[in-house]
C-alpha cells in the first residue's frame, strides 16, 4: 500500500510506508539533534554533529556515544535523550497509536497501515490489541525495574540524583539502548545482584518482542503458542546460554576482565549480564576494549543476530537466524519444505530471509570499507563498531569517539538502517513490478 501526498503541480506523490516511516525516524532524528545542540542542554560546547550522532544513537536505541552523556549533558538533555530512546524503542507510529487510544480517538486506516510496517506485521486486525499489550508491559516493566535501582542507585547518590538515575536506566535497558550516565558505564556495580537482575530482565522482556509477550499472555501453555513465539522463545534460550557460556569460558582468566575478580560467583554474574546485554543493548560491566579477540568475534557474531521482531532490538533478529540454520539443515537432510514444531515454514518468508540476510551483509561491508577509508586503526576494532551499530547494540571498544566526521556519518546512517529495518533500503532499490511472462525453468551449478 502506498500514501499519496499532493505537490505543487497537483499530481500526488507515491510514498511507501517504509519510506514514510524512515521519514518520520529521519525527521525526529534532526528534531533532538537542534534541541540537544542548544545550550541549555549541554554543560559544555559540542558541535553540531555531536548532537546529530548522539540524537541519533538514541532514537536508534543504539547507545554509542562520541560525548559523555552523564557530563556533557545537563539534566534538560538527559530528559531530550531519554524521550528520545522511549519514542525510537517503541516506535513513533506505536507512540502515537497510543496517544489516540488514550484520548479515546480512532485509528485510521492509513494509520494502520504505517504501524503495520512499523511493528512488522503481516496484517492489522490484530494491531489494537498488540497496541493494548505495548503500553501495558512497558508501564509495568519500567516502573518495577526504575523501582528495583532505587536500591543501588538511591544510597549510592542520594534521593534526587537516584531516581533520577533509576528512571533513566531503567528505560534505557527496556528499549535496549545501553545509554548510560557514567563513562564506564555500569562497571561499578559490576557484582551487584540487584544490577545483575534487572538490567537483564528489562533488556530480555524489551528484546524478545510485543508479539511473543502478547502471544503468552493470550495463549496459556506452549501447545497454543504461535510458530513465531516457539522460535523465538527456543532460540532465545539457546542464544543465551551459549554467548554466557562462551563469554565465561574465553575471559575467565583473562586479568583485565573475568581474571581481575576471585570469587566464582562474581564471574558468573558478570559473564550472565555481558553474554546476555550483547545481543541488544551496550551496557557492560567489564572493559570491553579488553576481551580477548575470540570474544569480540564471537560478541560481533551475536550483534549482528540480534533480538526479536517487534521489539526495542535490532539485528537481523532471532528468528531469521533460525530459519537460516533450519534451512541449512533441510537442504543437507533433502527436505522440500522446511518445518519446525510441526508446521511448515512459507517460501514467501524464506525468501524474505534471505533478503534480508544479503541486505545486512550488504550494509555491514560497505560500512566496513568506508570506514576503514577514513579511520585506519585496528581492523577488528572497526568491524565491531559497525557490527554494534548495526545491531543497534552500542557495545564499543573506544574507536567511535576516535573516528572523524565521516567515520560518524558511516555509524551514524548504519544505525538508522538497523533501526528502520535493512529491508526498507531494498524497498528504496527496488519496486513491485508484477512479471508478465513466465519462463521455463533452468539449472545453475551452485556451491
Amino acid at each position: 500500500m502506498q500514501f499519496y501526498f499532493p505537490n505543487r503541480l497537483g499530481k500526488p506523490i507515491r510514498i511507501p510506508p517504509p519510506l514514510l516511516l524512515a521519514i518520520l525516524y529521519l525527521a525526529l532524528i534532526m528534531i533532538g539533534a537542534a534541541i540537544l545542540f542548544l545550550p541549555v542542554s549541554v554543560t559544555k560546547s559540542i558541535t553540531f554533529s555531536d548532537a546529530l550522532f548522539t540524537a541519533t544513537s538514541a532514537v536508534t536505541v543504539t547507545g554509542l556515544a562520541v560525548v559523555d552523556t552523564g557530563s556533557s549533558f545537563t539534566l534538560f538533555g538527559q530528559i531530550i535523550i531519554l524521550i528520545l530512546i522511549q519514542l525510537g524503542g517503541l516506535g513513533l507510529m506505536t507512540f502515537a497509536a497510543l496517544v489516540l487510544s488514550v484520548l479515546g480517538l480512532p485509528i485510521g486506516l492509513r494509520h494502520h497501515n504505517i504501524l503495520r510496517e512499523d511493528l512488522n506485521q503481516t496484517s492489522i486486525h490484530l494491531l489494537v490489541g498488540l497496541i493494548k499489550t505495548i503500553l501495558s508491559v512497558v508501564l509495568v516493566c519500567e516502573l518495577i525495574g526504575g523501582i528495583l535501582l532505587l536500591t543501588v542507585f538511591v544510597p549510592d547518590f542520594g534521593w534526587a540524583k537516584g531516581i533520577w538515575f533509576s528512571v533513566f536506566h531503567s528505560v534505557s535497558a527496556f528499549n535496549n539502548a545501553g545509554f548510560a550516565l557514567m563513562p564506564d558505564s555500569l562497571s561499578r556495580w559490576a557484582t551487584n545482584p540487584i544490577i545483575n537482575f534487572t538490567i537483564p530482565a528489562l533488556l530480555l522482556i524489551g528484546g524478545i518482542g510485543f508479539s511473543v509477550i502478547s502471544d503468552l499472555s493470550i495463549h496459556r501453555g506452549w501447545r497454543h503458542l504461535s510458530l513465531h513465539s516457539k522460535i523465538m522463545l527456543t532460540g532465545t534460550a539457546i542464544l543465551i546460554v551459549w554467548s554466557v557460556t562462551l563469554f565465561a569460558a574465553l575471559e575467565w582468566s583473562n586479568p583485565e576482565t573475568l581474571g581481575a575478580f576471585d570469587n566464582p560467583w562474581d564471574k558468573l554474574q558478570i559473564s550472565w549480564f555481558q553474554g546476555l546485554t550483547t545481543r541488544t543493548a551496550g551496557f557492560n560491566t567489564v572493559n570491553i576494549a579488553a576481551i580477548h579477540d575470540s570474544t569480540a568475534l564471537m560478541f560481533i557474531l551475536m550483534m549482528v543476530i540480534g533480538a526479536g521482531s517487534t521489539s526495542t532490538g535490532g539485528g537481523i533478529k532471532v528468528t531469521t537466524f533460525i530459519v537460516l540454520v533450519l534451512a541449512t539443515i533441510a537442504f543437507f537432510k533433502r527436505h522440500n519444505q522446511l518445518r519446525a514444531f510441526g508446521r511448515s515454514i512459507k517460501l514467501e518468508e524464506i525468501m524474505k530471509v534471505l533478503a534480508l540476510t544479503m541486505m545486512s551483509i550488504f550494509v555491514i561491508m560497505s560500512s566496513i570499507f568506508l570506514i576503514t577509508i577514513s579511520h585506519d586503526g585496528d581492523f577488528l576494532d572497526l568491524v565491531f563498531e559497525v557490527t554494534s551499530a548495526f545491531g543497534t547494540v552500542g557495545l564499543s571498544r573506544g574507536t567511535t569517539g576516535e573516528l572523524d566526521t565521516l567515520g560518524q556519518i558511516v555509524i551514524g546512517v548504519t544505525m538508522f538502517i538497523g533501526r528502520v529495518g535493512p529491508l526498507t533500503l531494498g524497498f528504496f532499490l527496488a519496486r513491485r513490478i508484477s512479471p508478465r511472462i513466465s519462463y521455463p525453468a533452468s539449472q545453475i551449478y551452485l556451491g
